[in-house]
Formats: structure tokens, C-alpha cells, sequence
């Protein structure tokens, strides 16, 4: 029984990543392409660097020739290709690598990644349209339009940041495209990149603007005539 076990041992393991199960399909592999590049993983694994196709087969369920075959198709689609290699005493040798299919499934998850950003991009865009039309009460101008296009792709401000700068417009009850642009040229040149930043920002700013008012009241007051009314 241990001798059992230790012979499972010394079979090894190979590792997989889970995202060539998932993305397989996409990179145009069917399934029998598929085990055929894990045969090969698991021979390479174990010190046989050029498995035949006599050795593939008799893992798979089809023939020599259709090995053969799809050995062929694999290396002129670019997902395997034969490599020189020397021993320690200089003798060359050819060996499989499967370095171009992780380089193909690395450029499959980076296009994943950025259609999925530009999808969310487009939301966040989209979103940004609806809330200025709500806060505006009415649907915007094709100059408000052009506008919101300028803060984005001419001077990069995140939806997020255009948001914020929306909010504080509405908080100072000063709703208008001109007193926003003032509010995000402001933020920029103070380096505000997150809304965190821009919130504490706003805040430290009516802050400031409540202080001159109060002591602008205080001026009025004191410099205001007294009047005794119990002198009448």
C-alpha cells in the first residue's frame, strides 16, 4: 500500500491555471487540442521535453495520425513550437514549449480586462449624462454635452471627480456648467484625484466661506449705529 502511494507520488503534479479552463474556448482550442496541450504540460513536467505522437495517443483517444495531425495545427497556430536546447556535455536537442499559449492566454485576459473597463467606462458616462440632466431639471444642451465630453477627454477628469464637483456646484446653490469648470480646474491644480480628497476640499472650503461671512456680520454689527430705546 505505501509502495502504491509512493509511486502516485513520484508521478508529480502539474499546475493549471484556472483561466486556460475558462478561456480555452475563446482562444479557438476545442477540447482534444486542449488535453493534447496537457499531455504535453505533464510529459515536460517529468523530464520528457519531446513526447512522440505514439506517447500522446496512448494517453488520448485518437489515433497516431490524428495526433500527428494536431501536433501540426497547434505549432502553425501558434499555441506550441519546438525549441533547440544543449545538455551540460553540448548536445542539442529538441524540445516542446508551450510558452506561446501563455502568451496568447495573457493577451486574452488583458482584452478581457480592458473591455471590461471600457464597458464600465461607458456606464459611468452614461451615468454622469443622467445625473446632471436630474439635478438640471431638464436635458442638457449640445454645448453642456460637448462640455461634459471636454472634461473627460480633453482634460481627463474621472466621472467620479465630475460627479463630486456636481454635488459641490449643488451644495453652494450655484448650478451652472461655468462655476462646475471653476470647481474642477480648482481640484486639478491642487492635485484632488479622489473623492475623498474632494470632499474634504469642499468641506475646508465652506468652512472658510462660513468664517468670512461670520466675521463680515460681526464687522457690520460693530460698526452699525447703537439706538436706545429706553431713552424714548
Amino acid at each position: 500500500m505505501k509502495a502504491n502511494l509512493l509511486a502516485w507520488l513520484q508521478e508529480g503534479n502539474i499546475t493549471i491555471p484556472a483561466l486556460l479552463f475558462a478561456e480555452y474556448r475563446n482562444l479557438n482550442l476545442n477540447e482534444t487540442e486542449l488535453v493534447l496541450l496537457l499531455n504535453i504540460m505533464t510529459f515536460l513536467e517529468q523530464g520528457n521535453y519531446f513526447p512522440t505522437p505514439d506517447e500522446l495517443s496512448a494517453r488520448m483517444t485518437i489515433s497516431i495520425s490524428d495526433c500527428n495531425a494536431l501536433l501540426r495545427k497547434l505549432l502553425q497556430r501558434g499555441f506550441l513550437e519546438i525549441i533547440d536546447e544543449y545538455s551540460h556535455d553540448g548536445i542539442r536537442f529538441e524540445k516542446y514549449s508551450i510558452k506561446p499559449l501563455w502568451e496568447r492566454l495573457v493577451d486574452q485576459f488583458l482584452m478581457n480586462q480592458k473591455s471590461s473597463q471600457e464597458l464600465h467606462q461607458q456606464a459611468e458616462e452614461t451615468d454622469l449624462y443622467t445625473c446632471f440632466e436630474k439635478e438640471f431639471g431638464r436635458p442638457l444642451s449640445p454645448f453642456e454635452c460637448e462640455t461634459l465630453a471636454m472634461w473627460m477627454d480633453d482634460d481627463h477628469h474621472d466621472p467620479v471627480i465630475i460627479k463630486a464637483a456636481l454635488r459641490e456646484a449643488v451644495m453652494s446653490g450655484k448650478l451652472n456648467f461655468r462655476y462646475i469648470d471653476r470647481i474642477l480646474f480648482e481640484w486639478k491644480k491642487n492635485g484632488i484625484r479622489t473623492i475623498e480628497q474632494a470632499k474634504n476640499h469642499g468641506l475646508k472650503f465652506r468652512q472658510r466661506q462660513m468664517h468670512k461671512r461670520n466675521v463680515k456680520d460681526d464687522q457690520e454689527l460693530s460698526s452699525a449705529p447703537f439706538y436706545n430705546w429706553l431713552e424714548q
